[in-house]
C-alpha cells in the first residue's frame, strides 16, 4: 500500500509536468536496457530541463537494469527523475565555454582586452546570466596560416565551445565560418566583410560594406563631389570600392582609382595632383595613416582645396596637429557612441582596472572601434542565451573533426542571437540575416582645433548634418583664390597704364563687386584670363564644356567672377552663388538715320496716297461742276444784262472755267466765278470744306515735319527680325544667349536660331566689341544682354534698343562644385544689394563716367508720320456726300424749270421739253452760249398776230432765233 501511494504520487507530479502517459507503459513492459533508455530519454526531452544530472540519471538507470536484470518497479525510475528535478533549478548550464581566435599580433590587445573584460562584466552580472558562468579560450594563430588555424579551432570544439569569436583576418575567418557552419556552430565576428552574400551561423557586428558604401554615396552628393579620386591598400579593398563605384554610377561622379602602399604613397598622390583632383578617398591600413599623412604635407596636398575621407572609424586616434590651421578637409566616420550612456559607464569601469587597454585623445579616454565591437559581440551572445534560457533547452555537445556529427541546438541559438536587439558601445545592435542593420555613424570633421561631429548617417535616413556651417568654414590664413574672368566693359578691364602688375591690371564692375566680397568674406585673390576667351558653352558633339566653365571643372580656377549668367546647363556642372545682377536678352540696333533732305520734301505731311486723292477729288469736282452748271438752268444768264430783250444766254462754267473755280478755291484764292444755282453751289461749299480740311492738315503737319526729325526704323520687335532675311542678326559665340537660342522651344526662336545656324560665320561675333561694331556698319542686329546693351546705348547715340527683353535671367559668382566659398560669397552678396553697394557700383560704371551719350530721349521718341488715308479720309467721303447731293438739287432744279416752262405753252408736253433741254445740256463740246429758249404763252400774247417781216426767206434774225409755236 505505501508504494501504490507513492506511485499515485509521482504520477500526479508527472501530470503537472506535463508528462505524457504513453511513456509509462513503456516502462513497465520493457525491462531491457533499450526501451528504458529511449524512455527516459524521451521523458526527460519533455522537462525541457538541462542539467549535468541528466547524464548521471541517464547512466545509472541503464548500468542499474544492466546489473540486475531483472524489472523494476515504476516508482524508483519517478524517485529518482523527481530527484533530478529537484536539484536542476535552470534551463541553461551552470558553464558555457566560449571560443576565441586572435592572429599573433592581437596578442595581449585592446581587442582581446575587451574580450575577456566583456565576460568578467557578464560573469558579475546578476541579471543577465545569473546561474550560469562564461568561460573562454583564446587561441593565438600567425595570419594567413589557416592549417593551424583550422586544428585549433577543431581543437576548441572537442573541447565543447558553444560559439567562436573571430579571427579579423578575412582569410583566416572564411576557414573557420566554413568549420563553423559545417558543425552548426555559432561564429560571431567584428570584422569587415567585403562579400555580401549571406553566411549561415555569422553573426557580424561590423556594419556590412553595402550600407557602408551608401553612406559614403551620401555624403559625396551632399558635398556636390564630380570628380573623385580612391585610393586602397589591400587587394579585398577592390572588391570594397568596386561596390562603391556601382553605388555611384547614377551619380555621374568621374572616379579615379588607384592602388597603393607605403612605399607607392608620393607616386600616387603625385599622379593624382597633376590630374587636378582634389576629392580623396583613402581606405588604407589604419597602421600605415600616418605615413599616409607625412606624404600629404611633403607634397603640399593640404591647402582647402582638397578633401580627404577615410574610411577608418578611427580617425580621431591619430595626429592631425599638421593639418588644423591650414584649411584642409578631413572627414571621416565614427561607430563608437561616445554620447551614450552604457558608453561613459565601461569607460569609468574600465579605467578603474590596471591594464583597461584604453586610448587617449586629448586627455580623454576612448575605446577604438574594433575593441568596442568585440565587447558588444560577447554581450550580443549572452543576450541571446537570455533569450533561449526563456524558452528552449541547450544541450551540451560533443563535436569532433573527425566525424561529421553536428549541433543539434547550434541553430536555435543562432536564430536566437540573431534576432537580439541591444544598445552596445558601437550604439543599437540588431541583426537580418546575420548583418548589422538600424544602426547610426557619426559624421567626423577636422575644424580649427579637432576632430568634431558634425552629423549623422542612419541607413534609412541617410546623412543629417547637425552643423551647418562645417563644410563651409572660411579658412583666411594664407588662402588665395585663383579667380577666372574674361575682359568685357564694363565689367572687367585692363588698365591702359603699362606699369601695372598683378591684380591692379584690371578695374571694372566685377573688380570692384570682388574687393567688396573678398573684404566681407576674408580671403586673398589673384585674377587670371580665361585662355580661349569663352564664357563657356557645352559642346554636344565632342561631350565637352569650353571657357571659364572648364576651367573650373578641372579645378584651375576657384572662382569665376564676370558677366556669367546662370543657366541649367552650367548649373549641372558647376556652382552659382545668388544673383548680384538680373538681365535680359536685348536686340541691339543702329539709330535709323535722318530721312535725307529731297526737292520735293514738301510733299513728305500727306502720304502718296492722299496725294492721289486729292489729285482724283479735284478732277471729280471739276467735272461734277461743269455737268451741274450745263445741266442746271439757273447756270444759263443773258450776258448782257443791259439788253433785256436778248435771245443769248450764256453759262459762266465751261471746262476751264470750272477747272480754274476748283483751282483758285484749293488754294484760298479768287477765281472771279460765282455759282448762282443751288446745285453748283452746293458742290462750290463741300468743295470749300474740303479744300478748308486738306490745307490746315498740311499746314499742321508741315510744321511737325520742318521742326521734328523723322526717324525710320525697319523693325521693332523679335519676331520683325524672323520674319525678314535683309537685316541680318547674330550674337556672341559661345555664350549663354547663343545657348538660349539654340536650346528654345519657342517657335520664333527656333526660327531665328535656324537662321543664325545657317550663317554662322557672318551672324556670330567673338566679343561685343565686334559685334556693336557690326551694327554700327548697318544693317546688322545684335542680340545681346541687356546689362551690356544698355552699357553700349548709353555711350554711343548712334545705338539703340529695339523692343523688350526676349527672357529673365541673372548674373552669379560662379564656383566649382561642392566649393566651400559658394554660401559664404551669396550671403555677401545679399548684404551688398541690401546696403546699394551693388546698385551704387552700377551707376558707377554705366551712368557716372565721362563717355555717356547725352541724347534728347524727348525728340528721339518722339517723330511726325505723313498723314494717312486713316487720318483725313473723313473729308473725302464728306465730298463725296456733298457731290451727291448737288446732282439730286440739280436734277430737281431741272424738273422744275421744265415744268414752269411748260406751264406756259399748250402745246408742248413736259417730258419733250426736259428731253429738248437735256440734249443740248449733254453736247458737252458745244458752245457756252446758247439761243434762249423762249416760249410764247398764248394766254400772254395780244389778239394781233406778230408777223416777221421776212418771214418766207428763211433768213434768221441777227436778233436771234424765234421759235414759232404755231408752226
Amino acid at each position: 500500500m505505501i508504494m501504490l501511494l507513492i506511485n499515485v504520487i509521482y504520477f500526479q507530479l508527472l501530470k503537472a509536468l506535463n508528462f505524457v502517459y504513453i511513456t509509462l507503459p513503456k516502462i513497465i513492459k520493457n525491462g531491457t536496457e533499450k526501451a528504458i533508455e529511449f524512455t527516459w530519454i524521451e521523458v526527460i526531452s519533455k522537462t525541457e530541463c538541462n542539467c549535468v544530472l541528466y547524464y548521471f540519471n541517464r547512466r545509472f538507470a541503464i548500468k542499474y537494469y544492466t546489473l540486475t536484470s531483472r524489472k523494476v518497479s515504476t516508482s524508483h525510475f519517478l524517485l529518482l527523475y523527481f530527484l533530478s528535478n529537484i536539484l536542476c533549478a535552470a534551463a541553461l548550464p551552470p558553464v558555457i565555454r566560449l571560443g576565441a581566435i586572435f592572429t599573433e599580433d592581437q596578442r595581449d590587445s585592446s581587442v582581446e582586452f575587451s574580450f575577456k573584460y566583456a565576460v568578467y562584466r557578464i560573469n558579475k552580472d546578476k541579471l543577465l546570466l545569473s546561474n550560469t558562468q562564461l568561460i573562454y579560450d583564446i587561441e593565438y594563430v600567425p595570419r594567413d596560416d589557416s592549417f593551424r588555424t583550422t586544428k585549433k579551432v577543431c581543437r576548441q570544439l572537442e573541447l565543447g565551445v558553444n560559439a567562436i569569436f573571430g579571427p579579423s583576418d578575412p582569410l583566416l575567418a572564411a576557414h573557420v565560418q566554413s568549420i563553423c557552419e559545417s558543425f552548426d556552430i555559432p561564429h560571431i565576428e567584428s570584422r569587415i566583410d567585403y562579400k555580401a552574400s549571406i553566411k549561415e551561423f555569422s553573426i557580424n557586428l561590423y556594419p556590412s560594406q553595402r550600407l557602408m558604401n551608401l553612406a559614403h554615396r551620401d555624403l559625396m552628393v551632399f558635398l556636390n563631389w564630380t570628380k573623385t579620386a580612391i585610393i586602397y591598400e589591400d587587394d579585398f579593398g577592390l572588391f570594397n570600392q568596386q561596390d562603391l563605384i556601382r553605388a555611384t554610377t547614377d551619380l555621374k561622379i568621374e572616379i579615379y582609382i588607384r592602388q597603393a602602399s607605403p612605399e607607392t604613397y608620393r607616386r600616387v598622390l603625385r599622379a593624382i595632383r597633376q590630374k587636378e583632383i582634389y576629392k580623396i578617398i583613402v581606405d588604407t591600413n589604419p597602421a600605415y595613416i600616418n605615413s599616409f599623412f607625412r606624404t600629404i604635407l611633403q607634397l603640399q596636398m593640404n591647402d582647402y582645396r582638397y578633401h580627404y575621407m577615410f574610411t577608418t572609424f578611427d580617425l580621431e586616434t591619430f595626429d592631425l596637429e599638421d593639418f588644423k590651421y591650414n584649411g584642409v578637409n578631413i572627414t571621416a566616420f565614427r561607430l563608437v557612441d561616445v554620447k551614450s550612456q552604457r558608453y561613459e559607464e565601461v569607460i569609468e569601469q574600465m579605467m578603474k582596472l590596471p591594464h583597461s587597454g584604453l586610448e587617449y585623445i586629448n586627455g580623454q579616454p576612448y575605446i577604438q572601434t574594433q575593441s568596442a565591437l568585440m565587447f558588444d559581440s560577447v554581450y550580443t551572445f549572452a543576450a541571446g542565451l537570455t533569450e533561449l534560457d526563456r524558452s528552449h533547452l541547450l544541450r551540451f555537445h560533443n563535436i569532433s573533426c573527425s566525424n561529421d556529427m553536428s549541433w543539434n541546438d547550434g541553430l536555435s541559438l543562432y536564430n536566437y542571437i540573431n534576432s537580439v536587439s541591444i544598445h552596445g558601445l558601437t550604439g543599437h545592435v540588431s541583426f537580418v540575416e546575420g548583418y548589422r542593420n538600424r544602426f547610426q555613424i557619426d559624421l567626423l570633421k577636422l575644424k580649427h582645433k579637432k576632430i568634431e561631429k558634425v552629423g549623422i548617417w542612419k541607413p534609412d535616413v541617410g546623412v543629417n548634418i547637425t552643423d551647418p556651417t562645417a563644410f563651409y568654414e572660411i579658412h583666411t590664413s594664407n588662402t588665395t583664390l585663383i579667380v577666372m574672368t574674361r575682359e568685357e566693359k564694363p565689367y572687367v578691364m585692363v588698365r591702359n597704364e603699362g606699369n601695372q602688375i598683378g591684380n591692379s591690371r584690371f578695374e571694372g564692375f566685377c573688380i570692384d563687386l570682388l574687393e567688396a566680397i573678398a573684404t566681407q568674406v576674408g580671403f586673398h585673390y589673384k585674377i587670371e584670363l580665361v585662355p580661349d576667351n569663352m564664357y563657356g558653352v557645352y559642346n554636344p558633339d565632342s561631350n565637352s564644356w569650353n571657357g571659364i566653365v572648364r576651367e573650373l571643372m578641372e579645378r584651375r580656377a576657384d572662382l569665376a567672377v564676370a558677366s556669367m549668367t546662370i543657366n541649367y546647363a552650367r548649373e549641372s556642372v558647376i556652382d552659382f552663388t545668388k544673383p548680384f545682377m538680373n538681365l535680359g536678352i536685348g536686340i541691339l540696333f543702329k539709330v535709323p538715320t535722318s530721312q535725307p533732305t529731297r526737292l520735293f520734301s514738301f510733299m513728305n505731311p500727306l502720304a502718296m496716297e492722299i496725294w492721289l486723292y486729292v489729285l482724283g477729288a479735284y478732277v471729280l469736282v471739276s467735272f461734277t461742276l461743269f455737268v451741274m452748271a450745263r445741266f442746271s438752268p439757273y447756270e444759263w444768264n443773258n450776258p448782257h444784262p443791259c439788253l433785256i430783250d436778248s435771245d443769248i444766254v450764256e453759262n459762266q462754267f465751261s471746262v476751264s472755267n470750272s477747272f480754274w473755280f476748283i483751282t483758285g478755291t484749293f488754294l484760298r484764292q479768287g477765281s472771279g466765278l460765282n455759282p448762282k444755282a443751288t446745285s453748283t453751289r452746293i458742290v462750290g461749299g463741300i468743295w470749300w470744306f474740303f479744300t478748308l480740311i486738306i490745307i490746315s492738315s498740311y499746314t499742321a503737319n508741315l510744321a511737325a515735319f520742318l521742326t521734328v526729325e523723322r526717324m525710320i526704323t525697319p523693325i521693332e520687335s523679335a519676331s520683325d527680325l524672323a520674319d525678314q532675311t535683309d537685316i541680318s542678326y547674330g550674337t556672341l559665340e559661345g555664350g549663354s544667349t547663343m545657348t538660349f537660342f539654340r536650346d528654345s522651344k519657342i517657335d520664333i526662336y527656333r526660327k531665328m536660331w535656324e537662321y543664325m545656324e545657317k550663317r554662322r560665320s557672318s551672324v556670330f561675333v567673338k566679343t561685343y566689341e565686334e559685334g556693336i561694331k557690326h551694327v554700327l556698319e548697318g544693317n546688322y542686329a545684335f542680340l545681346m544682354e541687356s546689362t551690356m546693351l544698355d552699357y553700349a546705348v548709353q555711350r554711343d547715340c548712334n545705338l539703340t534698343q529695339i523692343g523688350g527683353l526676349l527672357d529673365s535671367k541673372g548674373y552669379g559668382i560662379a564656383t566649382p562644385k561642392g566649393s566651400i566659398w559658394r554660401d559664404p560669397m551669396s550671403l555677401a552678396i545679399l548684404e551688398l544689394q541690401e546696403k546699394g553697394i551693388i546698385q551704387i557700383l552700377y551707376d558707377k560704371w554705366w551712368k557716372n563716367t565721362g563717355d555717356v551719350c547725352n541724347r534728347d530721349e524727348k525728340s528721339k521718341e518722339s517723330k511726325a508720320n505723313a498723314l494717312g488715308i486713316e487720318n483725313i479720309g473723313g473729308v473725302f467721303v464728306v465730298l463725296l456726300c456733298g457731290l451727291a447731293l448737288a446732282v439730286v438739287v440739280a436734277i430737281l432744279e431741272f424738273c422744275w424749270h421744265s415744268k414752269k416752262t411748260v406751264q406756259l405753252t399748250e402745246n408742248q408736253s413736259l417730258c419733250s421739253e426736259m428731253a429738248e433741254e437735256l440734249r443740248y445740256a449733254i453736247h458737252c463740246h458745244a458752245s457756252k452760249k446758247r439761243p434762249s429758249l423762249k416760249r410764247i404763252c398764248v394766254k400772254c400774247t395780244p389778239d394781233s398776230t406778230y408777223v416777221p417781216v421776212n418771214l418766207g426767206s428763211g433768213t434768221p434774225n441777227i436778233s436771234g432765233v424765234h421759235y414759232n409755236f404755231f408752226n
